[in-house]
């Protein structure tokens, strides 16, 4: 009996099916393991290069922190997407001055570079700007100068999600931005996302909790109690769950990889979107709220001037977007609503709102990653790189892209080309049917896999 049970597990060797699946064919396998954008591309690519391929993602639907919301009859994303000011009063900000102050703030990061580059230790944006301006006192602003440099320094914090003594000088500027501006999909992200899928075979609805890996294959465990299994696995899943421990991985990862995943930031940046009867607003990009500290500024996204809809999208970050997650969407929206009055007193109540929640949602428990103080920019390639049988990708694993949706693509990209050539080598290397997850040997030593 003993043998005809290890030869039952044998057959089941190389399809990502539930364990009571028949094998159909010896087409390696791949179990990618959530179905946002870098999944879905490590998905899209392993399954046009002929390998058996299934996504299992937790939410009811694929796209991740990409999310396009239909509710107002029009598109409207929720997670990835010239400046009117206005004082606390409602006064509109001479441009001039917006201008003027812009230049400014270039010249102070000019001066935190320099500030950076002489010192060895690293410390935060918010330390540097302190500095700089106990060398630079002309730099220093005053009045309605200073409320708009703050609102500069908002908007800084909302490309990271965090806070501004929490980005460390030594790296805020890794990032490489792409040729072209910023651009905004009026129809959302959805249809990208569902034309990368199509044809995939995707279980949404299947939570991972438990991932082990031998030598030669994988064994994932849903909260349902599913069980697959694969020759590898791709990991997608944001750097909030990984960071959390929701998963639990049979070995432990190496000491490196866990490192990376508790030494990088999570940021929170929220939307609260405001569907109005009309627009009663200037034609601009941005509605711009400036104070005397960076947590009292704010500022609105005009949908209108690209999509046609009468749409403000308030944009909350760091700890602004946590302070705001603890009330109601009712309370939220009422919130940016009041924001909107002060500097539009005649602002008419939105017939609509929706808010998103990132930072407590248990399917990501942040926005998108960012390089806090003291800690090594190279922590996003750690995450990236690859152990054994298991491969990493999204946004958290691009070290040129963090924070972003090509970020997110191009390691998918990546991650399913380290995979496809380290199964095919296998399949070179080991008996197609040797025992799954290797239940009666011991572990082999983890291979790393690196384009370092």
């Amino acid at each position: 009996m003993e043998s005809r049970k290890n030869t039952d597990r044998q057959m089941r060797r190389a399809n990502c099916f539930s364990a009571g699946e028949r094998v159909k064919t010896r087409s390696p396998s791949v179990i990618v393991i959530g179905g946002g954008f870098g999944g879905i591309s490590a998905a899209r690519t392993l399954h046009d290069a002929s390998f058996q391929v299934m996504v299992l993602e937790s939410r009811d639907r694929i796209g991740g922190r990409v999310h396009t919301d239909y509710s107002f009859g029009f598109p409207v994303d929720l997670g990835a997407s010239c400046y009117a000011l206005f004082d606390m009063d409602g006064n509109q900000v001479p441009q001039e001055l917006v201008t003027q102050v812009g230049v400014t703030f270039e010249h102070i990061l000019e001066e935190i570079n320099k500030v950076r580059d002489e010192q060895d230790a690293d410390m935060s944006m918010s330390k540097a700007f302190s500095i700089v301006f106990t060398r630079k006192p002309e730099l220093r602003l005053e009045g309605l100068a200073h409320n708009v440099l703050q609102w500069y320094v908002c908007r800084m914090e909302g490309w990271f999600a965090a806070d501004a003594d929490t980005i460390s000088a030594k790296c805020w500027d890794q990032e490489e931005l792409l040729p072209g501006g910023h651009g905004l999909m009026v129809r959302g992200y959805r249809p990208v996302i569902n034309t990368l899928a199509k044809g995939l075979d995707i279980r949404v609805g299947h939570r991972v909790t438990k991932i082990v890996r031998r030598y030669n294959g994988v064994k994932v465990t849903t909260e349902n109690g599913e069980t697959f299994v694969a020759d590898a696995a791709v990991i997608a899943v944001p750097l909030g769950v990984l960071k959390a421990g929701t998963i639990k991985f049979e070995p432990k990862l190496p000491e490196w990889k866990q490192e990376a995943i508790n030494d990088l930031g999570v940021g929170i940046e929220n939307k609260i979107i405001l569907h109005f009867e009309k627009v009663f607003w200037p034609k601009v990009e941005f509605l711009g709220v400036v104070a005397e500290t960076s947590y009292g500024c704010s500022y609105f996204l005009n949908l209108h001037k690209a999509t046609g809809h009468p749409v403000l999208v308030y944009m909350p970050a760091g700890q602004l977007a946590k302070d705001i997650e603890k009330m109601s969407d009712e309370a939220a929206a009422s919130f940016a609503f009041l924001q909107l009055q002060r500097i539009l007193p005649d602002a008419l109540p939105p017939v609509q709102y929706l808010v998103s929640r990132w930072g407590s949602d248990v399917n990501s428990l942040g926005s998108y990653s960012y390089d806090i103080v003291g800690k090594p920019h190279d922590l996003y390639e750690r995450l990236r790189v690859p152990v054994d049988n298991l491969f990493f990708a999204g946004e958290a694993t691009s070290s040129s892209f963090p924070g972003s949706v090509h970020g997110a693509y191009s390691t998918g990209l990546m991650a399913a080309e380290d995979c496809r050539m380290r199964v095919l080598e296998r399949y070179g290397e080991l008996d197609l049917f040797q025992p799954v997850m290797g239940e009666e040997g011991p572990f082999s030593v983890p291979l790393l896999i690196s384009r370092l």
